[in-house]
């Protein structure tokens, strides 16, 4: 998976190429750190070019992408299933603790 990040009004905004070559533009939600790895979670826009990102929502969909920096760049990855299962639960805590 290969991505890149822009800043939109403070908010970050993710893009994700899938293998198809489509964008796909994300909220960055939330850092979740794990030992030394950081992890986002990233809630998906309705946008589908970034002409559209001033009037997006936020659709149903949400993932999770590890972020590892490259040349002083942060590159989002896809997580192992370990990882995915690791950021989910302390996601589901974290949840847990606000109410």
């Amino acid at each position: 998976m290969e991505e890149h990040e822009e800043l939109h009004d403070e908010d970050v905004i993710v893009v994700m190429t899938n293998e198809d070559g489509d964008e796909r533009y994300y909220r960055e939600e939330m850092i979740i750190p794990i030992g030394e790895d950081r992890f986002a979670v990233l809630i998906a826009l309705t946008a589908t070019s970034e002409d559209e990102l001033e009037s997006a929502e936020e659709g149903d969909e949400a993932t999770i992408a590890k972020i590892v920096t490259e040349g002083g760049e942060d590159i989002y990855t896809d997580p192992t299933d370990e990882e995915f299962d690791a950021v989910r639960r302390a996601y589901e805590l974290l949840a847990e603790e606000e109410e």
